[in-house]
């Protein structure tokens, strides 16, 4: 007779042991759960405000419906927002300045990490890594005024070797398209170094008995780095350019809001300023509600698409 086969052990009894096994690591879990629940997921509860009269005072559940003249019209601060100047010139900048980020800031990590994995001495690498790094712990209030003091027309100290060089003054912070070029690339800057950890990481993971082939081939460091290397972080790439192409209708506040200046309003108002300046200073809460609903549900559409289409072409996505 075959020998019978030993009863399964059930999942329930597998999960509950491991969750007694390792709940330290689920004790810790604990705090960033707390805070998304707290931070992300209660305020979701005021996306209504899009669709409602805001009144101060008025608990959310008794604020009526939007309404043109008397007749409900729940998409009226929608309408409102497209039918503002104001908020589609901050729409234009929020995407031309972020697909400019997407350009030049997302090849540069990538380009200095492929840059430090050939760098024989470990003590010069950790230098350059460190001085990198840097600009990451720096706030945009701090590097505004550092491109301040660098960048300014008549006193910076860039436009003072150009003028003792025997050349003329740039307006870098004073010109619209400087202005951009000047704030793209501050951006770069202070994010490029701390980027870069990732993809250094990738590089890490990749079987160096594949480098050691390719050197009895005589495959030299540049062909190394390009048919080894990148083929080797190449998921990685895709993972964080998927979730790049999700912040192009997104942005931080500080960043614009630190650089800007009255001479170049046309091209520095982005929509988180916008909802500041309308929401914040003008209490039109209802409006840009309406407007902070419409850039998470298109950023979501844009992450989206880039996943269904990665998943598509035999790539890795984010789920």
């Amino acid at each position: 007779m075959a020998k019978e086969k030993a009863n399964p052990v059930p999942k329930k009894k597998i999960n509950k042991s491991y969750i007694k096994r390792y709940w330290q690591l689920y004790a810790l879990l604990l705090l960033p759960l707390i805070y998304l629940a707290v931070f992300k997921y209660l305020p979701m509860r005021y996306i209504v405000l899009a669709f409602k009269e805001y009144k101060l005072n008025t608990p959310l559940g008794d604020m009526p419906w939007a309404n043109v003249k008397g007749q409900t019209d729940i998409w009226k601060y929608f309408k409102t927002a497209f039918g503002n100047a104001d908020f589609r010139r901050a729409l234009w900048n929020t995407v031309k300045l972020n697909l400019l980020d997407l350009i030049c800031g997302f090849p540069a990590p990538i380009i200095f990490a492929l840059i430090l994995n050939e760098i024989r001495l470990k003590r010069f690498k950790k230098v350059v890594q460190t001085i990198a790094y840097m600009p990451h712990f720096l706030s945009w209030v701090i590097i505004a005024s550092l491109c301040t003091q660098l960048f300014a027309q008549t006193d910076g100290m860039v436009n003072s070797l150009i003028t003792k060089m025997g050349g003329e003054n740039i307006p870098f912070l004073s010109d619209p398209a400087h202005w951009v070029a000047t704030y793209v690339g501050a951006g770069v800057w202070q994010s490029f170094g701390w980027g870069s950890i990732i993809y250094l990481a990738a590089i890490a993971g990749i079987n160096m008995e594949l480098y050691e082939a390719a050197a009895v081939d005589g495959a030299g460091r540049f062909k190394k780095m390009w048919h080894i290397t990148l083929p080797g972080i190449k998921p990685t790439i895709v993972v964080l350019l998927i979730m790049n192409l999700g912040y192009i209708m997104g942005g931080g506040f500080e960043r614009p809001y630190a650089m800007r200046n009255n001479l170049v309003m046309e091209v520095a108002e982005v929509i988180s300023t916008f909802v500041y300046k309308v929401g914040i200073q003008q209490l039109k809460i209802s409006l840009t509600t309406a407007v902070g609903l419409f850039q998470s549900v298109v950023g979501l559409f844009f992450l989206l698409t880039a996943n269904t289409i990665s998943r598509k072409l035999g790539e890795r996505g984010i789920w």
